[in-house]
């Protein structure tokens, strides 16, 4: 039961998250199994990026941003949820914060071009400043 227009977004945030989580197995184990390397050659991070090549490792450095600013809009999302914030803008906001971040996924998993997948990431920290800016604006009002 939905009872938030901020349930769905957070729910397909965690949804692409995991699917970067499988799609990063999935390459990862398919190049080590392909290529015979020991698991026990990875154990430093250093040793990874040594060993398996930028568009094979593309999708961990992506699950790795998936842990960094989506932090913030999991926040947000918390407190306006619970404060009784979840007002048109901040629900906007929440959307295209998320409706950026699933190209921003893409190009970056399939190792794309930099220049797109910053303009996907500049804009949805934009979205998550106004998201921030209006929780914020509503709790302290």
């Amino acid at each position: 039961m939905i009872t938030s227009p901020l349930h769905v977004p957070v729910a397909i945030m965690i949804g692409l998250t995991l699917l970067v989580w499988l799609f990063m197995y999935a390459r990862r184990l398919t190049f080590l199994l392909r290529n015979q390397i020991d698991a026990d050659r990875l154990k430093a991070p250093e040793s990874v990026s040594q060993i398996i090549p930028p568009n094979i490792n593309a999708p961990s450095n992506n699950l790795k941003n998936l842990f960094e600013m989506p932090v913030l809009f999991y926040a947000l999302v918390l407190i306006a949820m619970q404060s009784n914030l979840e007002s048109d803008l901040v629900s906007l906001s929440a959307w295209a914060f998320v409706l950026l971040r699933i190209p921003h996924s893409v190009i970056h998993c399939l190792n794309g071009p930099v220049m797109a997948r910053f303009v996907c990431y500049l804009l949805s920290s934009a979205a998550l400043i106004v998201m921030a800016l209006n929780v914020f604006g509503q709790l302290f009002a």
